[in-house]
């Protein structure tokens, strides 16, 4: 073999010892550091936990971080809870909810109002009754009344009395109060009952379909308990459906006993059935719903004639015939209440609805033409809503207790 063929065989064996060397060292270094390794000192739990001081160092300022114990919760402060405004308002009370007459007029107040507005600090000339004419006239006072409260009126600017529509309607509050004086005397603030004691007192109420008879009955049940009188009520409006029923809920209501028939039955047989057991049971008085009978219809009021006489046989005493009139019908009001004096001699008049309407001044009306007292006037659906009425309450309600001007 030459010496040239030798060379490349020489030269790979060389390298391959060189490798072989090396491997060698590299697996004794490592060995070695396992080794080191084995022998140190175990791992803190803090180190475990933390790192080691080497790690912690890292900072700048070399500050070691140290383990803190949970903070405790800081006590609760409790919070200012707003009261509800419904909590700030006083507590209504039951004289709270007593309707006023001042509260009932205030829409028929406004006409005069109007013309309190329209005539401030002028003086008294054509233009001037011609709007207070107008105005009694839309409160319904009444064509012949106010004819009467202007000649009145009319004779204080004649006499020099009167310069200024300011007292105008100072002597109109004046010439209102006279037309009440009248009957101011023979007024009776309360419903009359029997002095015969062996007999029963017998309310009849009277008047038309819808102006509020049956509620103003269930009112005057109320009113009476209250005032410690024993009640019952006698369902007479048989021909309105449902009539019994409203009646029996009033007489839930006013914790009063109701006596009724079959309807389209004899009114004149339920209420002596009433007035029997009235007696029987010693009730003081027997309150009778009628049905509404159209005044212009001869047939009907000569029926409710017949439910006056039998109410006053004995041991029944008609101490009462109570007219309801509904405010807002204005004049009509004044021609129901002529035909139902005519059948069943009224003694007074309960007029309803007058919180509704404008046309309070058929008041005076009701009261200057035909005589007849107004009771009561009904303000509201409650069972309180209905009060005395008192004529000097009501002008000031009407005309407006401000001064004029």
């Amino acid at each position: 073999m030459t010496l040239a063929s030798i060379t490349p065989i020489l030269l790979t064996a060389v390298v391959v010892l060189l490798l072989a060397a090396a491997a060698a060292v590299t697996i004794r270094r490592r060995g070695a550091a396992s080794q080191d390794g084995s022998a140190s000192e175990p791992t803190s739990s803090i180190e475990q936990e933390h790192g080691t001081r080497d790690d912690l160092l890292e900072s700048k300022d070399e500050r070691v971080p140290v383990a803190r114990e949970p903070l405790e919760p800081s006590p609760e402060v409790p919070r200012e809870v707003a009261t509800p405004l419904r909590d700030q308002m006083p507590e209504t009370t039951a004289a709270d909810l007593v309707p006023t007459v001042e509260a009932s007029m205030a829409k028929s107040r406004g006409l005069f109002a109007s013309f309190r507005a329209a005539r401030r600090l002028r003086g008294i000339d054509s233009e001037t009754w011609e709007e207070l004419e107008a105005t009694l006239l839309r409160a319904d006072v009444g064509v012949a009344t106010t004819k009467v409260l202007l000649a009145t009126l009319q004779e204080g600017v004649a006499s020099g009395t009167l310069s200024t529509s300011e007292d105008l309607l100072r002597h109109l509050r004046v010439a209102l109060l006279a037309q009440f004086e009248a009957l101011e005397e023979t007024r009776q603030r309360e419903l009359a009952f029997t002095q015969d004691p062996e007999a029963v007192s017998v309310w009849l109420v009277v008047g038309v379909n819808g102006v509020g008879k049956t509620t103003t009955i269930g009112k005057l049940a109320n009113r009476a308990t209250l005032q410690g009188h024993k009640v019952l009520m006698a369902a007479g409006d048989t021909f309105r459906a449902a009539a019994g029923e409203q009646l029996e809920t009033w007489g839930e209501r006013a914790d009063t006993d109701v006596v009724r028939g079959a309807a389209g039955g004899d009114p004149s047989a339920i209420v002596y059935d009433a007035i029997q057991r009235a007696k029987a049971r010693k009730y003081d008085v027997v309150l009778a719903d009628t049905a509404g009978r159209l005044h212009n219809k001869v047939n009907l009021v000569e029926e409710l004639k017949k439910i006056r006489r039998v109410a006053d046989k004995a041991p029944g005493n008609v101490t009462e015939v109570l007219l309801v009139i509904d405010a807002t019908t204005g004049q009509n009001a004044l021609q129901q209440a002529r035909a139902f004096t005519e059948a069943v001699a009224v003694t007074g008049v309960v007029l309803t609805k007058l919180d509704g309407s404008a046309k309070g001044g058929v008041v005076v009306a009701i009261e200057a033409e035909l005589g007849i007292p107004v009771r009561f006037i009904g303000v509201g659906e409650g069972l309180n809503d209905l009060l005395v009425f008192e004529p000097q309450a009501f002008v000031d309600a009407l005309l407006g207790s401000e001064p004029v001007g």
